[in-house]
C-alpha cells in the first residue's frame, strides 16, 4: 500500500460538508447570543462580532484543521499506509454554551458594557487554552486518577440542562421551523439511514429548515410557530460584507489580567471547563485509535491548546476542540482534504463578514437539532462510556448542574418579572420555596457546580468500588472548594448572584452566604470514610466486590 496520503479524495467532500455545517452552526450560535444576551448590536456589537470575535475564531480553526491534516499525512508516511483520517477539529460547543451564559452573560447583566463581556470572553478563552496545552503533557495522568464517571456525568449534565434543554424547547416553540430539521437529524443519527446520493444529513436539516423559514409564513399563521424572516435583514447583513483581518488583542488581556479581582470568580468556571476539555480531546483521540488512527496524545492536545490560545489572542471568545466522531468521519472515506476544505472554508466566511449574510438567510432553529444531537449524544455517552456498577455515580454527579439550570432559570424569571428581587424574597424568608424547591438551595448548588458535580460522582463511584480512603481524599478536596469559596457560597444582590470567597469582603448591600457548613459536612464524610476504610481494613472479606 502506498505511504502517500492523497491531499483530496473524493470522499473529503462528504466529510467537509458534515464538518463544515457542524462548526456553521457554531458561528451562527456565537452571532445571535453574543447579539442577544451580550448587547453586540449596532455599530460597537457589530465591530466586535465581525471585526474581532470571528476573525479570531478563524485563526483557531484554520491553524488547527491545516495542523491536523498534516498530522494525519505524518502518520500515514510513517505507518506506510493511505487511509488515514484526520481529527475532526472546530469549535468547542459546551464551552461556547457555558462561557456565554457563565462569563460573558454575567459581565454584561452587571456592567451593561459589551465590550466588558467580550474582553472576559477572552480571558476565559485563554485560561482554558493554557490548561490544554498543559494539560497535554499530563492528559493520561489525569485520567487514570479521576474516576471517568466523574468526568463524564458533569459535561452529562451541562448538556441536559445547557444544551439539550434550551435547544429543545427551541425546537418545538419554533416547530414549523425546526421540527422538520430535527426528524432529519433523527434519521441521520438515530436510523443511521444515508440520504440519497451521500448528502450529509445536516446539510438537508437546514436547507429543510431554511426553506420552511422563509415559505411557509405565506401559507401559515406566525402564531402556529413560525419564523417571519426579514428580507431588509438580508439587504442589511449583504452591505456588512468586507474583508476584516484578524487584530492582536493581547494589549487587552493583559490590562484585564492586571486586575485579578475582574477575573477571578471565574475560575470555577474557566479550571473545570479547561479540564474537562483535554479529557474529552484525549477521549477523542482514544475514539480515532480504536477506529484505526493512533495519533500520539500529547502532540495532539497540545495543536488544540494552542489552537485556543491563538483564537483568544486574536479576538475570539470561544475554544476550540477535537470533536467527537472520528470513526463517522473515517466511515465516509474522509482522508486530510476535508480538514482542510473546513478550515479554509470557515476562515473565508469569518474574514469577510459573509456569517452576518448566512445568519439573515439561515434561521438558527435550522440547525439547533444538530447541536440538541449533541447534548444527547454527551448525556447517553456517559453513562455507556462508563462501567454498569457506577451508573449511580453518573445520575449523582447530575444533580448539581441540573439544579445550576433551575436557578438560571428562576434568576431569569425574576429580571423579566420587574418586581421584588431574589434578595429581597431570601432576606424575608430564607426557606422560601418556588413550586416545592428552595431558592436558596438552588443558588447554593448552582454556585461552582461544575466541581461539584465532579466531586459528588467521583465520591460515589468510588465509594461503589469501596475505595473509602480515596473516597476520602475527593472529600477532603470537597472542603476545600467549599471552604475558599470555589463551590457553594455566594453574595446576591437584587437578582445579581456572585461568588464569595473566604479572602474577600461580600459587596456593599448584598447577602452573603459563606459555605463553612457545607466545607464541614465534606470532611464529615472524609472522616466517616476513613473510619469505614480502617473498619474494613480489620474485615478484608467485606471490600470483596460482589458480580
Amino acid at each position: 500500500m502506498s505511504a502517500r496520503l492523497p491531499v483530496f479524495v473524493k470522499h473529503d467532500l462528504d466529510g467537509f460538508f458534515g464538518l463544515f455545517i457542524d462548526n456553521l452552526v457554531q458561528l451562527l450560535l456565537i452571532v445571535a447570543l453574543c447579539e442577544n444576551l451580550c448587547g453586540m448590536r449596532g455599530t460597537e456589537g457589530a465591530r466586535l462580532l465581525y471585526q474581532m470575535i470571528l476573525p479570531g475564531a478563524a485563526v483557531s480553526i484554520l491553524a488547527g484543521n491545516l495542523a491536523y491534516a498534516w498530522q494525519a499525512h505524518w502518520l500515514a508516511k510513517k505507518e506506510g499506509r493511505s487511509d488515514v483520517t484526520a481529527l475532526p477539529y472546530g469549535i468547542n460547543t459546551p464551552s461556547l454554551l457555558i462561557y456565554i451564559f457563565f462569563v460573558m452573560v454575567p459581565v454584561f447583566q452587571k456592567t451593561g458594557s459589551a465590550d466588558q463581556a467580550w474582553k472576559m470572553g477572552l480571558i476565559a478563552c485563554l485560561g482554558s487554552g493554557i490548561i490544554e496545552f498543559l494539560g497535554s503533557f499530563v492528559a493520561e495522568q489525569i485520567r487514570r486518577r479521576t474516576p471517568r464517571a466523574a468526568l463524564l456525568s458533569t459535561l452529562a449534565g451541562i448538556a441536559v440542562g445547557f444544551i439539550a434543554m434550551k435547544f429543545c424547547l427551541e425546537i418545538f416553540e419554533r416547530p414549523l421551523v425546526a421540527m422538520l430539521p430535527f426528524a432529519v437529524i433523527m434519521i441521520t443519527y438515530f436510523a443511521r439511514v444515508p440520504f440519497p446520493w451521500g448528502i450529509p444529513g445536516g446539510l438537508v436539516a437546514v436547507v429543510l429548515g431554511t426553506a420552511c423559514a422563509w415559505l411557509l409564513p405565506y401559507v401559515v399563521p406566525v402564531s402556529w410557530g413560525q419564523i417571519a424572516m426579514n428580507p431588509e435583514a438580508v439587504t442589511a447583513a449583504w452591505a456588512m460584507r468586507g474583508f476584516y483581518l484578524p487584530t492582536f488583542v493581547g494589549n487587552q488581556i493583559w490590562e484585564l489580567l492586571r486586575q485579578p479581582d475582574e477575573w477571578i470568580g471565574f475560575l470555577s468556571v474557566i479550571v473545570p471547563m479547561g479540564l474537562f476539555n483535554v479529557i474529552g480531546s484525549l477521549q477523542n483521540i482514544e475514539s480515532a485509535e480504536a477506529a484505526g488512527d493512533r495519533f500520539p496524545t500529547a502532540p495532539s492536545l497540545a495543536i488544540n491548546g494552542l489552537g485556543t490560545i491563538s483564537a483568544a489572542l486574536f479576538g475570539s471568545c470561544f475554544p476550540t476542540t477535537i470533536y467527537i466522531g472520528h470513526p463517522g468521519w473515517k466511515g465516509l472515506g474522509a482522508r486530510a482534504g476535508y480538514s482542510t476544505l473546513n478550515g479554509l472554508a470557515v476562515t473565508a466566511i469569518c474574514l469577510t463578514g459573509t456569517v452576518a449574510l448566512i445568519n439573515s438567510v439561515v434561521p438558527m432553529q435550522a440547525g439547533i437539532a444538530i447541536v440538541l444531537w449533541i447534548g444527547i449524544i454527551i448525556t447517553a455517552q456517559a453513562f455507556q462510556a462508563t462501567p454498569n456498577d457506577h451508573a449511580p455515580a453518573v445520575a449523582v454527579g447530575l444533580f448539581p448542574a441540573i439544579a445550576a439550570w433551575g436557578q438560571t432559570v428562576m434568576t431569569g424569571a425574576f429580571f423579566v418579572a420587574g418586581g421584588l428581587t431574589i434578595q429581597v424574597v431570601l432576606d424575608k424568608y430564607p426557606l422560601t420555596e418556588v413550586n416545592g424547591f428552595l431558592i436558596h438551595g438552588l443558588l447554593l448548588m448552582e454556585r461552582g457546580y461544575i466541581f461539584t458535580c465532579m466531586i459528588l460522582a467521583a465520591i460515589s463511584a468510588l465509594l461503589i468500588d469501596r475505595k473509602f480512603f480515596s473516597a476520602a481524599v475527593w472529600s477532603a478536596v470537597g472542603a476545600l472548594c467549599a471552604g475558599i469559596g470555589l463551590t457553594h457560597a455566594y453574595q446576591i444582590q437584587g437578582n445579581n448572584v456572585d461568588y464569595l470567597f473566604c479572602f474577600a469582603q461580600p459587596n456593599a448591600g448584598a447577602r452573603p452566604f459563606h459555605a463553612t457548613g457545607i466545607a464541614v459536612g465534606y470532611l464529615l464524610f472524609a472522616l466517616v470514610f476513613i473510619a469505614f476504610g480502617y473498619y474494613c481494613r480489620r474485615h478484608p472479606h467485606l471490600t470483596k466486590l460482589e458480580h
